[in-house]
């Protein structure tokens, strides 16, 4: 019955089945995968972040470029603060307040590029006046390093006057500065009076964010295509024996099966009397010599005293004195007596 699986048709199905499902869980067990880097990664973050509060700071020159691996680390600098260049960067939260970051650029004493320092957070609308002076001369500099900002995750604003900033980075930084700077920044770990400390953060991409649940979405959608091609390859399959077991038993699906209790008859078979023409046909006799109750019109047998109005000479006259053939016939005015019926004592007349 399962010698249709070695047709043609079937082979490819089957191939074509037998590569689908193992991709499909491949692709599914692989997205899967990235979704749990990214959450084992966002765990790594907040506990390299929390130790980074209180770790032994390194310099800045053994952790730039920045990596996943260096964002969050302590790092020290020294060097000198550019006044001048100051920037407010607005639009920033902490603790649900909104405020702006305070970034001053640090000029190291090697002569490396610059970096941008955020010494701190304040509360209200940027206001130059409310924002405590950089400290002056060589000093040395304690912070997180942070990766550049990207302007989607921070929701930058635009059209900002002279003095501010939207993202923190060497692509915004560039045409604000006279020299170059480092796309990484510092947060400090202490800030000045009255300004608040800016918590360090993840790098983007590394945390539970939309991409890290957009791998889960395509991990399930995956194992549903695995699960999809295998339920279609067992619907065709049984759909395809029950199309021979039909066969076997004389059911074509192109053909409408017999109605329950059709008994039509063949088309070789008389038709069994179903009208009133029909009996009247055979209460008034058998025109082929048969036996009839009315009389026999070629001299078949009649039944005594049950003869039929129609088939007696005497009432197949007509109306005007002439028998069935045309031929006059006497009248009984003429002297002639009209012949008898004959009675139940009447003789029956012997058969020639």
């Amino acid at each position: 019955m399962y010698r249709f699986l070695l047709t043609p048709r079937w082979w490819a199905i089957n191939v074509f089945v037998a590569l689908a499902i193992p991709f499909c869980l491949y692709m599914g067990s692989w997205q899967l995968g990235r979704f749990e880097d990214r959450v084992e990664g966002h765990r790594d973050n907040q506990q390299q972040v929390e130790a980074a509060r209180i770790a032994e700071a390194v310099p800045l020159a053994q952790l730039l470029p920045p990596t996943t691996e260096t964002v969050g680390e302590a790092a020290v600098v020294t060097g000198t603060y550019d006044a001048e260049h100051e920037l407010l960067v607005p639009g920033r939260t902490l603790d649900g307040e909104p405020g702006f970051y305070v970034l001053t650029p640090l000029e190291p004493s090697d002569g490396s590029r610059a970096v941008p320092v955020v010494r701190g957070w304040l509360p209200g609308a940027p206001d130059a006046a409310a924002v405590p002076p950089a400290p002056e001369g060589e000093t040395g500099v304690e912070g997180i390093l942070q990766a550049a900002e990207s302007p989607r995750a921070v929701s930058a604003p635009t059209g900002l006057p002279s003095g501010q900033i939207g993202v923190i980075g060497a692509a915004s930084l560039i045409n604000l500065l006279p020299y170059e700077v480092e796309n990484a920044w510092l947060t400090v770990r202490e800030a000045e009076e009255p300004m608040a400390a800016v918590p360090p953060v993840a790098p983007s991409g590394t945390g539970l964010d939309i991409k890290a649940f957009q791998n889960l979405g395509y991990t399930a959608e995956w194992f549903v295509f695995a699960a999809f091609t295998a339920f279609m390859w067992f619907r065709l399959f049984r759909r395809e024996v029950e199309t021979i077991r039909d066969a076997e038993l004389g059911i074509h699906p192109d053909g409408p099966p017999p109605a329950a209790g059709d008994t039509r008859p063949a088309a070789d078979e008389p038709d069994a009397p179903t009208g009133p023409a029909d009996a009247g046909s055979a209460t008034g006799g058998d025109a082929t010599g048969g036996e009839a109750t009315g009389g026999d019109a070629t001299g078949g047998d009649a039944e005594p005293g049950s003869a039929s109005p129609g088939n007696t000479a005497a009432e197949r006259q007509d109306a005007d004195g002439t028998d069935a053939a045309g031929a006059d016939v006497p009248s009984p005015k003429e002297g002639t007596a009209p012949p008898a019926a004959r009675t139940a004592d009447s003789p029956e007349p012997a058969r020639s």
